[in-house]
């Protein structure tokens, strides 16, 4: 592991362990632990919305918070961070479960040294790195390179958690290839993959970088894009028209792209489900492919 510095979140009400806990990682010369201390778990909480994380060391014994459900509130903040709970309680059951549940490790507090402690701050990162590329692998679509059903599913239910903290409002789309299965059968699945990886082009196009998209399967991709507006709808929608329409311009009249959307929103504090999101924004763009082939 070649890190020289390393972001630490300390979460610990104790300002004797604070100090004792400082001091160990000094110990370590060639590494530089930049250093975040917050007493409960609240602090914690915001911290990790905005601040650079590398690593969290976990005290279970909170002002506002004890035991499993400390950790638990913490790891679902932010599932790709590592964390390492260091306690003043001795309590194997406790250790086990909380590595059971993502901890990277337990430590007690009273049979910890500087070694230990930075030993296992370093194996913490780069286990959680390892795990990152195997989670990857499972959560990326082979094809497009954008996020598959399942990475679209935790991202969303993260976001949802995350507007609900900071109020901000989230938009969420559905759009879908138009006619994929003609120009499969038209010009073969080669054209179609190509097809698909033209929608993906133009969704970018149309999207925000910080915006989410992902291939649900098929033909179907979603979206979610974060502190939207009401307007955002009727401007992601003309803007992605616009784009299609510039897109087929270039391209051979016989396999012009067209791309139905519905977009609805998820209002913090609604405790709407990302399922029925999905749902809700699914039957939009049903309507508006409807409508196309209306007369």
């Amino acid at each position: 592991m070649r890190d020289k510095s390393i972001n630490v979140l300390l979460i610990e009400d104790s300002p004797a362990h604070v100090v004792i806990i400082r001091e160990m990682l000094k110990a370590k010369k060639d590494i530089e632990f930049n250093i975040v201390h917050v007493k409960d778990l609240s602090e914690g909480l915001n911290y990790l919305t905005s601040g650079d994380t590398d690593i969290v060391l976990l005290d279970l014994g909170l002002p506002d918070s004890t035991g499993i459900e400390t950790f638990d509130k913490i790891h679902a903040q932010d599932r790709d961070i590592p964390i390492v709970v260091i306690t003043a309680n001795a309590d194997d059951e406790l250790a086990i479960e909380a590595v059971q549940k993502g901890a990277q490790d337990y430590l007690v507090k009273e049979q910890t040294d500087s070694d230990m402690l930075i030993r296992s701050v370093r194996y913490a990162i780069e286990r959680n790195r390892m795990y990152s590329v195997l989670r990857g692998l499972v959560l990326i679509d082979d094809l497009t390179g954008l996020y598959n059903r399942r990475g679209f599913i935790a991202l969303g239910k993260r976001n949802i958690k995350l507007a609900d903290r900071t109020k901000k409002r989230l938009l969420f789309g559905i759009a879908d290839l138009d006619g994929l299965k003609l120009i499969n059968d038209s010009f073969g699945h080669k054209e179609g993959d190509r097809a698909l990886l033209e929608t993906v082009q133009i969704l970018k196009e149309t999207f925000r970088e910080t915006d989410i998209i992902a291939r649900m399967g098929g033909d179907e991709f979603a979206i979610i894009a974060i502190e939207a507006s009401i307007e955002t709808a009727n401007v992601v929608t003309a803007r992605l028209k616009a784009n299609v329409d510039r897109h087929n311009l270039k391209k051979n009249p016989d396999r012009r792209l067209s791309i139905s959307i519905g977009v609805t929103f998820y209002e913090p504090g609604s405790h709407s489900s990302i399922d029925e999101l999905i749902s809700k924004a699914d039957e939009l763009m049903y309507m508006e492919k409807n409508a196309k082939r209306e007369p």
